[in-house]
């Protein structure tokens, strides 16, 4: 396990955690991206409260979203202790959002959630999407992640 995940589930209501998935993702991206050191972030499962809370402090966005995620690892000048892992950073998930998505898009619970884990995952690791062939080149890799570990039905 080479990126390991600390996995919060703070939604209000009893679900099903996807712990084991995240991690097949993480192990499997980890593979694919070639990637050399340890690694750990941390994930939460919250509320459409919790994320618009978030969304309006740290991006000035007045609204709920899907997913967030919270780079630690953005000021190349940081100094590393190879002895230690490499503390990503945070994703959070709105499952009040991920369900309204999963319906309207008409896909499982599992793989809008995988979806949104993949997506944040690749955030935290560097990729992104505000220019046009970022977004191309991020998509691609969460599509093919998603494909290979057969998610995207």
């Amino acid at each position: 396990m080479a990126i390991k995940l600390h996995y919060q589930n703070y939604y209000p209501k009893r679900i099903k955690s996807y712990k084991k998935k995240f991690q097949e993702i993480a192990d499997f991206t980890y593979e694919l991206l070639e990637l050399k050191e340890k690694y750990e972030l941390s994930i939460s499962i919250v509320d459409d409260e919790t994320i618009h809370t978030y969304n309006k402090q740290y991006r000035n966005i007045d609204r709920s979203t899907d997913v967030l995620s919270f780079a630690f690892q953005d000021d190349e000048d940081m100094i590393l202790d190879s002895k230690m892992p490499i503390e990503l950073g945070d994703i959070l998930i709105s499952y009040d959002t991920m369900l309204r998505q999963a319906d309207e898009y008409g896909h499982s619970i599992e793989r809008e959630i995988c979806f949104l884990f993949t997506h944040g995952l690749l955030h935290l690791l560097g990729y992104d999407h505000m220019e046009k062939d970022d977004e191309i080149e991020m998509f691609a890799m969460q599509n093919a992640i998603l494909e290979s570990l057969e998610i995207l039905r």
